[in-house]
């Protein structure tokens, strides 16, 4: 047996009894950060007090988006490959069963009480609202072509689904599916964000190279502007706690800008790994993470200097973020 086999297995065995101290040490749970990678089918689970993996949950094929339940004891992730949500057991750190989902989940949200499940449905180019404790689909409800971004408003009424072909936001009734609006954005639409109070949606055009921002009480285009040079393909955004910042990623940028949301204007940017994809925000502020896709890490940067302070290595092409504190 090799030197390497037995640090590996060390390693192995060592990961579960360093997962559930962080779940439960001196009777309260440490926060955890979760990383759904794409290629080996597995999700990180990061200690942001550390910044290292203390486990890895082998799950279904192509994890990509993820969703907490509102007690934070049950995660899911959407399973592209199986046409499913997997069902993980924060407690355990294990997949315990899986869900119906419709063809090609890509990205999934929760109802307030968390008990739908919304997703995108991307090969077939509808959204979905699924029942998780029966997995009955309540709705599959048609929308523009390649879906993607999913985003449910604050009061759980209406859902945004993007639509990467088309160029527009669906807004549909999250109780019937019913369509309610089609909304032009920028070209090549990836994410819905909502800004900490819900009033707007930010919706990323990674081709257009732009953020449409959406008024949620009329779903009405107000404005829409460009990061950087308009070539840096944004794709995911995160809001700071109150509300002053936007964070986003940008793909072939290999980069994060920061954007003053009142303002719309672009006012700093801080080079990550490449092609950065999935990002999270720590609840103070303090730490922002991105899911750097080609650099198989996650990058850690402090929101105060605006600075790298630690890159973590995960799997293969790493897609999504989740930060549960």
């Amino acid at each position: 047996m090799t030197l390497m086999t037995l640090r590996w297995r060390a390693a192995a065995l060592a990961a579960p009894l360093l997962f559930a101290s962080a779940l439960a040490r001196g009777g309260s749970r440490e926060p955890l950060l979760y990383v759904s990678n794409e290629i080996p089918n597995t999700i990180s689970v990061v200690s942001p007090r550390t910044n290292s993996v203390l486990a890895t949950i082998p799950v279904g094929k192509r994890p990509r988006g993820m969703a907490a339940s509102p007690d934070r004891r049950t995660l899911y992730v959407a399973l592209g490959q199986d046409d499913a949500l997997g069902v993980v057991d924060v407690g355990t750190g294990n997949m315990t069963r899986t869900v119906p989902a419709n063809r090609d989940p890509e990205l999934v949200v929760l109802s307030p009480d968390g008990k739908v499940a919304y997703v995108s449905n991307e090969e077939i180019a509808h959204a979905s609202a699924i029942e998780l404790a029966t997995g009955r689909t309540l709705f599959s409800t048609p929308v523009g072509v390649e879906p993607e971004g999913i985003g449910l408003t604050r009061d759980g009424a209406k859902l945004y689904v993007t639509a990467e072909t088309n160029n527009t936001v669906s807004v549909l009734d999250a109780k019937t599916g019913a369509l309610l609006h089609t909304l032009q954005v920028g070209n090549n639409p990836r994410t819905v964000a909502f800004t900490p109070d819900g009033a707007r949606a930010w919706v990323s055009a990674e081709a257009g190279g732009n953020v449409t921002v959406i008024d949620v009480a009329t779903d009405s285009v107000l404005a829409q502007f460009p990061i950087r040079d308009g070539k840096t393909k944004p794709v995911r955004i995160a809001f700071s706690p109150d509300g002053r910042l936007a964070y986003v990623t940008e793909g072939a940028g290999a980069s994060v800008s920061i954007v003053d949301v009142a303002r719309q204007t672009v006012i700093d940017s801080i080079a990550v790994g490449r092609r950065p994809w999935g990002i999270a925000l720590s609840p103070d502020g303090r730490r922002l993470y991105t899911a750097d896709g080609r650099s198989d890490q996650v990058s850690v940067i402090d929101t105060k200097t605006r600075k790298v302070v630690a890159t973590i290595p995960v799997g293969e092409r790493p897609n999504d973020l989740l930060y549960l504190p």
